[in-house]
């Protein structure tokens, strides 16, 4: 039995040696089995409560500032956006803005389909000369279908190819539900989305363009000598209100996406299939205080704050602080925040290099055993790789750790 044991320590140890020499890549590869893109469990709604009751086909109110969903009814299910539809109209014009593809100066032709489109109107005319940053306004305050049209010409030259843009660019946020054929929201029967999926642009919008979203709070406009009010009733009922979108039509209902924000907090709800322009704005601002009163965002780590220590192997130091560069927020009910668990997935073993900012795992925070929220784990302090020794001894732990 010695001499068994013998050859195969001597085995092992000449692999040992061997392996210490290789790339860390290479060695990188062949111990990291576990994935930290994976996400095991799936994240749920904050609400650990019974949510109001809304008179609408479906709704849901998301934190916009984790993400999260607080609560919902029936987030998944096909729906007309309406007007809603033109929130993705006036980001695409955004990102033309701030690519300096377009300016707000510029005059925009009206065509004839664009004069024409029936709806909503801003009451654009062929000869009249109208700018984007007027356009903008248009669609925005008086939900024009005209203007709409005639911005999504200018973009893309026709309404049926910026329609195609609109749902690559839904896309490419995860709006996986969502496809749009036109850029007014007028009634087609393969025009649907989903409200999960609006709330994900409406939070877009306030994310990638905080510098013009004010927009959406102006409470007027006035164009051809024509004033018109926006048709969001909370801009004049809680002041904590800046936005964002009405929409009707017959098989639509009456929509509202609403935001509001008070203190460092905001929430964005989204209502489908109310009865009444009263009752999309009575049941949408049930909703934000619901959210406001019932649920808190705290602060559970703060940025560049270790929040898992991890061990490495084949480092200059055998210990490795992980955690993120943006506060570790998170959004709870009111009360629970010491409740709240904090379970970290990553590679096992970790081994060295570690280079700070690079992505080792997620971290996972639940309540209730219920995951709520998770984000990924980065490396904080960088870890260099062990010299020759140091690295042959922890391969030789690892091994023990792993046949003995």
């Amino acid at each position: 039995m010695f001499s068994r044991i013998s050859l195969r320590s001597r085995q092992f140890v000449a692999a040992a040696l061997a392996c210490a020499l290789v790339p860390a890549s290479v060695a990188q590869s062949i111990y990291k089995t576990g994935s930290p893109e994976a996400q095991t469990v799936p994240v749920q709604s904050v609400s650990t409560m019974p949510a109001p009751v809304i008179a609408a086909r479906a709704w849901i109110v998301v934190d916009a500032v984790t993400g999260q969903v607080i609560a919902a009814q029936n987030p998944d299910q096909q729906v007309e956006p309406a007007s809603l539809t033109k929130i993705m109209t006036v980001y695409l014009t955004f990102d033309a803005l701030k690519q300096n593809r377009i300016t707000p100066d510029q005059q925009v032709p009206v065509s004839e389909k664009a004069w024409k489109t029936p709806g909503s109107r801003m009451f654009i005319e062929p000869r009249m000369p109208v700018t984007v940053d007027e356009l903008l306004k248009g669609i925005i305050v008086q939900s024009g279908n005209d203007a709409s049209v005639a911005m999504a010409e200018l973009l893309a030259g026709t309404e049926e190819a910026f329609a195609q843009l609109m749902t690559e660019k839904a896309v490419e946020m995860g709006m996986t539900e969502t496809t749009f054929r036109n850029s007014t929201g007028l009634p087609d029967p393969q025009h649907t989305t989903t409200v999960k999926d609006l709330a994900i642009l409406a939070q877009r919008m306030i994310e990638d363009h905080p510098d013009r979203y004010a927009l959406y709070s102006m409470r007027e406009f006035t164009y051809n000598n024509i004033k018109q009010a926006n048709r969001n009733r909370l801009l004049w009922a809680d002041p904590s209100v800046d936005g964002m979108k009405t929409g009707h039509t017959d098989a639509a209902g009456y929509c509202l996406i609403s935001t509001a924000q008070r203190g460092d907090r905001r929430v964005i709800s989204v209502l489908v299939g109310a009865n009444s322009e009263a009752s999309r704005a009575e049941e949408s601002l049930k909703l934000l205080n619901w959210s406001f009163q019932n649920f808190d965002t705290v602060e559970l780590v703060a940025a560049g704050q270790s929040a898992v220590q991890a061990q490495v192997w084949e480092g200059t130091t055998d210990v490795a602080e992980l955690g993120s560069t943006k506060p570790l927020l998170l959004t709870v009910p009111r009360g629970k925040t010491g409740e709240v668990r904090m379970v970290a997935s990553r590679p096992d073993p970790l081994l060295a290099p570690l280079s700070q900012g690079e992505r080792v795992g997620t971290l996972t925070m639940t309540l209730e055993d219920k995951p709520l929220r998770v984000v990924p784990l980065n490396v904080l302090q960088p870890v260099d790789r062990a010299g020759f020794f140091g690295r042959a001894y922890d391969q030789l732990r690892l091994w023990l750790q792993q046949y003995l």
